[in-house]
């Protein structure tokens, strides 16, 4: 696209690093790999049904986390008690994420395409001098998968932290993106920016004193599929964009932009805006 050579031609100056989440921001369109998956695993485990929508709500969390969190949306919380005559416990959601982990495990891999232009954009922060950091929702094990496939596919950041790496905990804590930020030498936080899909993501950024900018189309909020995003006409896009902008505008991304694609003009401009003297 023109506008990623356009603004990556721009000489950066100020922005040491760029943290991204993985699935929905750089692999994975649609972020389908780990809600599908919330959705076996409550079936497998308790031949309980919840929809997709209902696995989307809290993503971003750490997967055990997030696993409470469904359990407790009104309407999964009211249809576990009419079904089981209680509330759901903690053994439940124990025995629903060790269901859960040997699936994602095993299904990871298929869900590490890139999303359209993301190599561009990363490798023309990579070739300003510009450090790529990432962390997730996942918990090592699963990264552990992930990393070599797509690294086959061309991505290779210069960190991963996963969920469970720290035993302070995940999102929306910062400690995943300060720990970016040691392991690459990075001297400012306020020189770094997060990007991510989901709300969580955005809190995390925003706790560390980051610039954060959060992902509209390609991610959990729109949940659409890459073939559905190509195809879609713009009254579409519209629709799914401003339901994206409706979840995340209480949490005061700095920048909402529709996919990676448009990463490289906020970067030039919060460079920009860096070299005036402004901070997060």
């Amino acid at each position: 696209m023109s506008n990623i050579v356009q603004d990556q031609s721009v000489k950066l100056s100020h922005v040491q690093s760029v943290i991204f989440d993985w699935a929905g921001t750089i692999v994975d369109f649609g972020s389908f790999a780990p809600t599908t998956i919330f959705i076996a695993a409550f079936k497998a485990q308790y031949d309980f049904d919840i929809s997709l929508a209902e696995a989307r709500v809290p993503m971003g969390l750490g997967k055990w986390d997030h696993i409470k969190a469904v359990s407790e949306l009104p309407d999964v919380a009211a249809r576990w008690r009419a079904q089981f005559g209680s509330t759901i416990s903690t053994a439940d959601i124990d025995a629903i994420y060790e269901t859960f982990m040997p699936l994602q495990i095993a299904k990871v891999g298929e869900h590490a395409d890139p999303i359209p232009h993301a190599l561009d954009v990363v490798n023309g922060l990579k070739q300003q001098g510009v450090k790529i950091g990432s962390c997730s929702g996942y918990p090592r094990v699963v990264m552990d998968k992930l990393i070599p496939v797509a690294a086959e596919k061309g991505y290779v950041p210069d960190c991963v932290v996963a969920t469970d790496d720290l035993p302070a905990g995940g999102r929306p804590a910062p400690y995943m993106v300060l720990k970016n930020v040691i392991d690459m030498a990075v001297t400012d936080v306020g020189t770094c920016i997060k990007v991510d899909d989901s709300v969580p993501g955005i809190e995390e950024g925003h706790n560390a004193g980051m610039w954060t900018v959060g992902l509209l189309l390609s991610g959990n909020e729109a949940g659409l599929t890459l073939a559905e995003y190509l195809a879609a006409d713009e009254a579409t896009l519209h629709l799914s964009r401003e339901k994206a902008r409706d979840r995340f505008t209480p949490f005061k991304a700095h920048y909402l932009i529709d996919t990676i694609a448009d990463l490289p003009q906020v970067v030039a401009d919060i460079d920009a805006r860096l070299a005036a003297g402004e901070r997060p």
